[in-house]
């Protein structure tokens, strides 16, 4: 079997994740993991499937076919990586809105060689002011070369910076 990880944008309407079970389905392939939302209008998406290899163009050709539900997929061969020794953790964050704050979190993360594995991010507006707040919440691989109390004391500095609560702990199984 040969991993595949499909990305898929396209105006919200339903039906578009059956047409793409369906093609999955057709050609012997099977759904296994998967993230999808409604976001402004479309329906965006990702997800992993396996299929047979000498299968895995048909099924290719047959996704493109779904174009005309304005549907855009675009379909990519994975390999399977063994991960390096890392800590599995979960990062919170809630605070002000404001621009730049992923990337702030982000550059901080990726200076230690953390992978965020899954990142979810919303805002909603503060029940007393009206102000815009911003949540996130992300699964994230931190090798175990890395000096969590270090990470931690940054990782306060730059909350304190950004006006922002923090925490950084053991991912929940």
């Amino acid at each position: 079997m040969t991993n595949l990880v499909l990305t898929l944008i396209g105006p919200d309407r339903p039906g578009l994740v059956e047409a793409v079970a369906e093609a999955v389905a057709a050609h012997g392939g099977n759904w296994l993991e998967s993230r999808m939302a409604q976001l402004a209008g479309k329906f965006a998406g990702i997800l992993r499937i396996e299929a047979p290899a000498d299968r895995t163009e048909a099924l290719t050709a047959a996704l493109t076919q779904l174009a005309p539900l304005g549907l855009k997929i675009v379909v990519e061969v994975s390999g399977q990586e063994m991960p390096a020794a890392v800590r599995a953790m979960e990062l919170d964050l809630v605070g002000l809105d404001r621009p730049g704050l992923v990337r702030e979190i982000s550059h901080l993360l990726a200076s230690h060689a953390i992978n965020v594995e899954e990142l979810a991010t919303d805002r909603w507006s503060a029940p007393m002011s009206g102000e815009m707040l911003f949540h996130a919440h992300a699964h994230v691989n931190v090798p175990a070369t890395v000096d969590l109390s270090a990470l931690r004391t940054q990782l306060e500095r730059l909350a304190g910076n950004l006006m922002l609560e923090i925490q950084l702990a053991d991912k929940k199984e």
